[in-house]
């Protein structure tokens, strides 16, 4: 009823062969073949029944070569990875982040040190998170309509970063450059991870962000914090507050859990990716003199000094 002439594999080429006939034979070709492939060797239906000649796999063997290569692959990522060295830059310029919780005091702290060094005529430019025009529009969108899932919104601010790491920061820093960073990968680490998303992915995620010659954690304790943000805003926003996340129906109390949340993962940075941490309740004049002291003490600032002409 299925007449049909399979040429290729048969051991009479032109003979017709019926589908159970063909089954048959093909599984008792496949089983007296003298080596066996591995599940995850690709092969062809067709080649096995050519008779390809196989190399014997181990999957012991397979399993040990794919750790080692997912291994190297984490060893070549551009940021610190606990109990590894920390890989050599290949740009001339300096990068300083700041991070921590809302209402920390690391933007008032960044903006100073800026204009310190914007007054000593210093090369520098400034960049802050989520502020890409290329996705800046969406993310907007998606909070407007409350689209944002956790993975949704880390993918955007991913993109976000992206954007500008290729547009400013790399560019900038490979030509000798200071850049400062109002927030950072580490702020992905933290708010990411705290709707939710594998902490593993989001480090895989950034692989590609330059490590920072500092990283200042700007510390403060969770009240603190809280009440400098709930004083100086009339209204929180739907996703600054993570009332996706269900945490609670009061706004004020779901921003409470969720960044203590935030604090938490930050916490767990601090050794892993060398933070610098400051406490964020000193007086600001004293915190501002702390980080001047530090950044004059890592980073050779004479190099982003203005360019004196030579006298002829």
């Amino acid at each position: 009823m299925y007449p049909r002439s399979y040429a290729h594999g048969s051991p009479h080429p032109g003979k017709i062969y019926t589908p159970i006939s063909f089954f048959r034979f093909s599984t008792a070709r496949l089983l007296q073949s003298s080596s066996s492939a591995c599940c995850n060797e690709y092969v062809t239906i067709r080649e096995y029944l050519l008779g390809r000649s196989f190399v014997p796999t181990n999957v012991t063997d397979t399993q040990d070569t794919a750790q080692k290569s997912a291994r190297s692959e984490a060893s070549k990522s551009t940021l610190p990875q606990p109990g590894r060295p920390v890989p050599s830059r290949a740009y001339p310029g300096a990068l300083i982040v700041v991070e921590g919780t809302d209402g920390s005091g690391k933007s008032t702290q960044l903006y100073l040190l800026k204009r310190w060094l914007e007054i000593g005529g210093y090369r520098l430019h400034f960049t802050e998170w989520n502020s890409s025009p290329l996705v800046k529009s969406a993310t907007r969108r998606g909070k407007q309509r409350r689209l944002l899932t956790p993975t949704t919104f880390s993918l955007l601010h991913a993109a976000d970063f992206a954007d500008r790491c290729e547009r400013q920061i790399m560019p900038l820093l490979q030509g000798d450059y200071l850049v400062l960073a109002d927030r950072y990968i580490y702020t992905a680490f933290a708010r990411d991870a705290a709707r939710g998303c594998p902490a593993r992915w989001l480090r895989n995620l950034y692989r590609f962000a330059p490590i920072p010659d500092i990283t200042f954690y700007f510390r403060a304790p969770l009240d603190v914090a809280v009440n400098r943000i709930i004083s100086g805003r009339p209204k929180l926003k739907y996703y600054e507050a993570g009332m996706d996340l269900g945490l609670s129906y009061d706004r004020t109390e779901s921003f409470r859990l969720f960044q203590s949340r935030i604090l938490d993962e930050y916490d767990k940075m601090v050794d892993s990716d060398n933070f610098v941490v400051l406490d964020g309740t000193i007086p600001v004049n004293k915190l501002q003199k702390q980080m001047r002291d530090i950044v004059a003490s890592k980073i050779d600032l004479k190099r982003f000094a203005p360019r004196v002409a030579e006298a002829e």
